[in-house]
Parts: C-alpha cells; sequence; structure tokens
C-alpha cells in the first residue's frame, strides 16, 4: 500500500462502468485519485461526482448544462482533453459506441494507460489503437470480465504456448425462454439479466449473445490470437470469467463473483493486487460449475458478429453501429426483439468494406452502418 497515487480519468463517469470505477476509487483514496471526468449528458449526477471527487477537468456532451453549476476552478474541455490530460495515468474508459474511439486513440498516442471496458472501441478499430500504443508508447488494459480473466490467466506465459482462449457467455436473460416465445419478448424482459448489473445497451447484447461475438473479435487484438483459436462456451453461474487452454492440455481459468468492479479494480491497480470488500465466492454453497455448447437458433446475432470478425475490414465497424441502433430502436419500442439479427444480417450482405483500413475509413463504415440501420428501421 506504499505504491505512489495513481491519477485517473473516468470517461463515461455517470454510466455502469463509470460508478463502478468510482465506488472502487472510494475504497482506496489513498491509491487513486481522480482528476478527470466526462459524461454524455446526465448533468446532475456528473455534478455529484466532481463535487464529490474534484477533478482538475471535466467534460459533458452538453456543456450547458454545467452553466453555474460547478466551480471555475474546475477545467471544461472535451472528452479527448479529458482523456489527454497531462496530470492522468490511467483512464477508465467505460464509453459505450464509437464515442470512446478517438479519445482512447489519442491518449495511447501520448504514452497513457487506457483501462477499456468500450467494446466498440476494439472491435472498430482494435488493430489501429494496438498501432497507437506501440507508436505513443501507451499500453492498453482489458476491463471487460472476460478479457481481465484471460490477461489474468495469461500472466507469466509463452504465447506461443497457448492453444485456445475460450470466452464464457451465461446466455443472458432469455437463455431459457422457448424459442417459440421469442417474438413477445419486451425491453423489461431482455433486460433482467441473471447475474449482471449492466447498462442497458449490454444488457440487450448479452440477451441476443451479439456481445460475445464482439468479445471475440476484441479478444483478437487484444491477445494477437487467431478466430480459429478462440471459442464461446454457456456457462451459466459466470463464475468462470474466461480460460486459457496451453499446448501441454492444461487448462488456467479466473474465478470470481459477477461483479464489474473486480476487474476494474485489478486493472487500476496492475500488477498489484488489492483487498476487495466484495462478496467471495461461495463453492461450497453454489455445489456446481456447469458448461453447455451453445445453440446457435437461439443466439444467431452471436454468428453475425463472428462472420464479421472472420470477414475483417470495416465489416465489424459497420455491424457494431448497426446493432447499436437497433438495440436503441427495441428499448424505445420501434422494433421488434426479432428484428434485430434480421437487421444484422442485412447490414453484413450489405456492407462492401475498404482495402485500406484507416481511422477515417473505419468512421466512415460506422456512419454508413447507422444510416442503413435508420433507413431499415424507418421501413419497418
Amino acid at each position: 500500500m506504499n505504491s505512489p497515487l495513481t491519477r485517473v480519468a473516468v470517461l463515461g463517469s455517470t454510466g455502469s462502468i463509470g460508478c463502478q470505477t468510482l465506488d472502487v476509487i472510494r475504497a482506496y483514496p489513498q491509491r487513486f485519485k481522480v482528476v478527470g471526468l466526462s459524461a454524455w449528458n446526465n448533468a446532475d449526477l456528473l455534478t455529484k461526482q466532481v463535487a464529490e471527487f474534484a477533478p482538475g477537468i471535466v467534460a459533458c456532451a452538453n456543456p450547458a448544462a454545467l452553466r453555474g453549476r460547478i466551480g471555475a476552478d474546475v477545467k471544461r474541455g472535451s472528452i479527448t482533453d479529458v482523456a489527454c490530460a497531462d496530470e492522468v495515468d490511467i483512464i477508465i474508459s467505460g464509453v459505450v459506441g464509437k464515442e470512446g474511439l478517438e479519445p482512447v486513440m489519442q491518449a495511447l498516442l501520448r504514452g497513457k494507460t487506457v483501462a477499456i471496458a468500450n467494446k466498440e472501441a476494439m472491435v472498430m478499430a482494435g488493430g489501429l489503437l494496438q498501432e497507437a500504443a506501440r507508436k505513443g508508447g501507451g499500453s492498453i488494459r482489458p476491463v471487460d470480465s472476460e478479457h481481465s480473466a484471460i490477461w489474468q490467466c495469461l500472466a507469466g506465459e509463452d504465447v506461443a504456448s497457448v492453444k485456445r482462449l475460450v470466452i464464457t457467455a451465461s446466455g443472458g436473460a432469455l437463455r431459457d425462454l422457448p424459442l417459440a416465445e421469442m417474438e413477445a419478448i419486451t425491453p423489461e424482459r431482455a433486460l433482467a439479466h441473471p447475474n449482471w448489473s449492466m447498462g442497458r445497451k449490454i444488457t440487450v447484447d448479452s440477451a441476443t449473445l451479439f456481445n460475445k461475438g464482439l468479445e471475440v473479435i476484441e479478444a483478437r487484438w487484444l491477445f494477437d490470437v487467431p478466430y480459429d483459436r478462440i471459442d464461446v462456451l454457456m456457462h451459466r453461474e459466470s463464475i468462470i470469467h474466461s480460460m486459457v487452454e496451453f499446448v501441454d492440455g492444461s487448462f488456467k481459468a479466473q474465478l470470481s463473483s459477477p461483479d464489474m468492479r473486480q476487474p476494474i479494480q485489478y486493472a487500476l491497480s496492475y500488477p498489484e493486487r488489492l483487498p476487495t470488500p466484495l462478496k467471495p465466492v461461495d463453492f461450497a454453497g453454489m455445489g456446481s460449475l456447469r458448461f453447455e455448447p451453445l445453440d446457435m437458433e437461439r443466439y444467431p446475432c452471436l454468428g453475425y458478429a463472428l462472420a464479421a470478425g472472420s470477414r475483417g475490414g470495416t465489416y465489424p465497424a459497420a455491424l457494431a453501429a448497426a446493432d447499436e441502433e437497433a438495440v436503441n430502436a427495441f428499448l424505445t419500442g420501434r422494433l421488434r426483439f426479432l428484428d434485430i439479427p434480421e437487421l444484422l444480417s442485412d447490414t453484413l450482405e450489405g456492407h462492401v468494406t475498404t482495402d485500406e483500413i484507416s481511422l477515417e475509413a473505419v468512421l466512415a463504415a460506422d456512419a454508413w452502418g447507422r444510416e442503413f440501420a435508420t433507413a431499415w428501421i424507418e421501413a419497418r
């Protein structure tokens, strides 16, 4: 506990990941200090966070909402300004969608450490982000529980000895619902996740299992393992977050209670492990851990995400953008649950990738995916 103070910027501080990050920081005020916060439009909560943590710089998508509500000593800027501020040691990126891409890339180019919970950024531009880290001297730490688990399992191991990565999936809120009843799924039903407390968008993606496809793509870029050596396995209890199989037939698995504060804390404190107040796993009370193959008929969105990753280019960016629009339309009553995979299928078939991958190409594919999805939804 004699480690120097780590200065943290939280991107998406009013969201699920952001709020849980601040929970971790509250528990270790002598170890972590918040120096930057950014939020989308929840100015009320952001104002309370600024009052509690006294960051030096803040950003809000609607800057006018903060007028007169925070002190003049707090600098206002963009989300990229927050990520790249000189005083920042590590960024926790919990921003949903493409909004997290540019600040993360710019931070890596400036040699920052980025703990990334924003799946879409790695899915859209994983290769570009790794290149930015190499060029600028920055580093990427995974926050998603599955990727944190793999990261922990690979510690001290030669990557050449890895046979495959195994990402686990709870199956989401609809895992036991008869397929015949999928037509009538409401947002409330899809959001009732059996294990995790997460944001609305990712919880719906967990119900469709689109998120697992994104996690496979993310793992490919984080750990430099090809797609044919990354598998997904159903594990209802969400205790084993991922596993690594080695060429000698042995496995390593990382186990913990399904609470995002554990991987967040590990990303912040790495390589140090800090005590945690989180509830430990009660193996005796649990009795057993179950594993099942995935039913791809139940989860077609997983197949489309995996196909996008295999095709490469800008397919993942276009598909992730279309899914974001589809999920938003479902949550606002403009699209049925079973329309989501149909839209993703049409997006995958309608997109044409570019030969040269650049930030501009990725953002253009994102815009195309959103325009395609919007037109598709309106036509319905």
